[in-house]
């Protein structure tokens, strides 16, 4: 027995004591390490056996706790979703993984050959592990690692070593099982803290480290889960080849290729801009090269900017596949040779339909409920939106222009002055297109996360509200476009003990009696005021909410003159209401698709017949149209050879020129509506005399005219001829027979609606 002394014992040992003392000689501790080494291993080998024995009743006995195998047989990998346009364009991909689903028969012979001479040359003779691969993984083994783990006698691990176990020798069904089901497991495996608290592997992490044993636990399931997966995909697919092309696919269609890009189709795209299935045996170049980024995404990708490490892999695995009979010699010399092709360059443009995206989004919670974005992100569902991908470039380049124009007038604003535009379609207020802000602001382009300013900025909308107060009046039935109405100085109460607050024009004049026509179209402050004193401000109120308002608005005189907040697509939706005769709530979402292809959402928006009176409802509408064709009209500059549209509308500006707007509408049910706003985020002011007629028009009438031109919204409805020679009249000063005229023709009177007019409603 050899004793250690210590304390005071040593001082003074017994004679004749065996005694090794501390700093003994060099052979001695030798002695001492070589047994505790003999003692770890000989506990290693039992704790090996012990380990082993478990692991195979685990992988070839135990089928507790197997994962879902459901989604990887019917191929349901997370892939892209899409909103697409009305014409089934893609506006958008939106998902966590850009994948794209290739079916074996769709992957090229090449890209196969490439794909198996790099990661399983017997994939398609072995049960999902190779065995013949385990002397050369074994081979491998860092002994040298293991002995230094030894040598600290199994305190702790060595956090800056390499791991005992080499990396490689794992099937392209493990591969695919450690992708799909161990992610979890495989991203833990590197802690130098025990995963499993099991008594086998606490002991053996003694010996090989916890990180080892963390590793081989990971292997261990991921062999049991390649062998069964195996065996399940023979049964569901009906023999061995089968299972294997469809292994085979999930992995091609599976595996990250960095750049954010998942699986051989994806990547072919991204980088060399070709469908996969365009690739011949010309191509093997692309093929080995494809093949090498599985391997090591970072290291391989051919946007890395050390190429020799690519071409070097690349070339490697044109080797493989010479050696194994996939190209001949000639081949992997002559494609060896080739250079790294350019990469497709991927500029990010600004992105033109990110209200649209937005509002996609927003809305897919109202349709259905057991839907959610997360499923678009998935690509578990794709949406087909009312959208025209057409229209919303016409309208994103409308809207840059006039902030252009704007620009120049006030360069200071260059880059922060904002914008909205929504256009509908007047038959059920489906999106045309929508624009939420300019497409770079502060030096930044937009995304579909940015703020909408047509649905979610709250601003007054100024003079384009006085429509509804006359609409409002007509209803109220005693009012027509012929009746005289004072323009004369008018106050409004404050709410408080201070003065009343007076009432001007924008020119600072006062016309004294004038038709209601000249009012509207040359939009009098005070005549509003004074027609809603007379018909009262919640028959004002109670027409916006038939029109489609649904914000509620202030019980203020001034609400006549637009001090009452509504978003753009509200006053939108109101306009088209008014051109159509149509009550309907606008939307986004024509269709939702399954990745099953079954349609599992139909938006189910409904309209109806306005219940307003048709004689009303005809009033503003030729009142909107005089706006534009009486030459002292506020939007007259639409009423020229250069714009041969005939549309209705009525410009807004809001105090101190903060905002400029236009809203206007081509007729009837098969017309459209077109809103535009421009002001800065922070409310400050345009400038003065940056009406909505100089600020905000312009754009309406690029877009309306391209729109038209280029045939995308059918032929230009006309206005009903009686209503259209009822303002020539005017114009030709011919005031009593328009008294005459306005007094006979009710029962003639355009319906835009083109159906029976509903009972008449009238406000009191």
């Amino acid at each position: 027995m050899i004793r250690v002394w210590t304390g005071a014992a040593a001082a003074a040992p017994a004679r004749g004591s065996p005694l090794i003392r501390p700093g003994g000689s060099p052979w001695t501790r030798g002695v001492i390490v070589l047994l505790a080494c003999a003692g770890l291993v000989a506990a290693a080998s039992v704790g090996a056996a012990l380990f082993t024995l478990g692991a195979l009743h685990h992988i070839y006995f135990d089928r507790h706790g197997l994962p879902d195998l459901g989604p990887l047989t019917r191929f349901e990998f997370p892939t892209i979703g899409h909103i697409y346009d009305t014409n089934g364009q893609p506006l958008i991909e939106l998902a966590r993984e850009y994948r794209q689903i290739t079916p074996y028969a769709d992957i090229p012979p090449i890209v196969r050959d490439a794909i198996l001479a790099t990661e399983d040359k017997h994939f398609f003779s072995h049960n999902g592990v190779d065995y013949r691969s385990i002397p050369r993984v074994v081979g491998k083994v860092r002994v040298g690692a293991w002995m230094g783990r030894l040598a600290t006698g199994g305190r702790h691990d060595n956090t800056s070593g390499r791991a005992i176990f080499p990396q490689g020798g794992s099937t392209i069904t493990q591969q695919l099982v450690r992708g799909v089901f161990l992610q979890h497991q495989t991203s833990q495996e590197n802690s130098y803290q025990l995963r499993n608290v099991g008594l086998v592997p606490r002991a053996l992490s003694s010996v090989i480290g916890a990180r080892n044993v963390n590793m081989v636990l990971r292997k261990r399931e991921e062999i049991r889960l390649s062998l069964w997966i195996e065996e399940r995909m023979r049964e569901q697919f009906g023999s061995k080849r089968r299972a294997k092309e469809e292994i085979f696919a999930r992995y091609a269609s599976f595996v990250y290729m960095s750049n954010g890009q998942y699986g051989f189709a994806r990547a072919a795209e991204y980088y060399f801009g070709r469908p996969l299935s365009t690739f011949t045996a010309d191509d093997a170049d692309k093929a080995a090269l494809l093949a090498g980024i599985a391997k090591s995404p970072r290291d391989y990708a051919p946007t890395a900017n050390d190429t020799r490490p690519i071409l070097r892999r690349r070339n490697q695995i044109l080797a493989l596949m010479a050696a194994q009979g996939f190209i001949s010699r000639d081949q992997m010399t002559g494609a060896g040779q080739r250079p790294l092709p350019a990469v497709v360059q991927h500029a990010s443009p600004p992105f033109q339909s990110s209200a649209v995206v937005e509002h996609v989004l927003d809305e897919l919670k109202a349709v259905r409920a057991d839907l959610s974005i997360d499923d678009l992100l998935q690509g578990h569902i794709q949406v087909h939106s009312t959208v025209d991908a057409r229209v919303q470039r016409i309208v994103s380049d409308a809207l840059e222009h006039g902030l252009e124009r704007y620009e120049q007038r006030h360069p200071s604003a260059r880059g922060v002055v904002q914008g909205s535009v929504v256009v509908l379609k007047n038959r059920d207020g489906s999106i045309l297109a929508e624009t939420g802000g300019r497409q770079v602001y502060h030096g930044r382009a937009t995304s579909y996360s940015d703020f909408n300013r047509v649905r979610q900025s709250m601003r007054q909308p100024g003079s384009a509200m006085k429509p509804i107060v006359y609409l409002a009046a007509f209803r109220h039935g005693d009012f027509t476009l012929e009746t005289l109405v004072p323009d004369e100085p008018i106050s409004v109460p404050t709410g408080s003990a201070s003065a009343p607050k007076w009432i001007s024009n924008y020119d600072g004049r006062f016309k004294g009696l004038i038709p209601i026509r000249e009012a509207l179209a040359e939009s009098r402050n005070a005549v509003a005021i004074w027609i809603t004193a007379q018909i009262g401000i919640d028959a004002v109120l109670r027409t916006s909410r038939s029109l489609g308002v649904q914000t509620p608005l202030q019980r203020y005189s001034t609400t006549a003159l637009g001090a009452s907040e509504v978003n753009l697509l509200e006053l939108a939706t109101a306009y088209r209401t008014i051109a159509s005769g149509i009550l309907a709530q606008p939307y986004v979402i024509r269709q939702i698709v399954h990745d099953s292809r079954e349609v599992v959402g139909e938006n189910g928006h409904h309209s109806r017949p306005i219940s307003i009176d048709a004689g009303a409802l005809s009033l503003i509408q030729e009142g909107l149209r005089g706006v534009v064709r009486i030459p002292t009209g506020t939007a007259h500059a639409l009423d020229s050879r250069g714009f041969p549209i005939a549309v209705m509308g009525k410009t807004g500006t809001t105090n101190e020129f903060r905002d400029a707007l236009f809203v206007g509408s081509t007729y009837g049910i098969d017309g459209i509506t077109v809103a535009v706003r421009i002001g800065f985020d922070d409310n400050r002011s345009l400038g003065p005399k940056e009406t909505g007629g100089r600020v905000a028009l312009p754009v309406f009438q690029e877009l309306v005219l391209r729109v038209y031109r280029d045939k995308i919204a059918g032929p230009v409805p006309s206005f009903p001829p009686l209503m259209e020679q009822r303002i020539t009249r005017y114009l030709q000063g011919d005031a009593a027979a328009l008294v005459v005229d306005q007094a006979l023709s009710g029962a003639a009177t355009g319906d835009p609606r083109g159906h029976a007019s509903p009972t008449p409603i009238r406000d009191h």
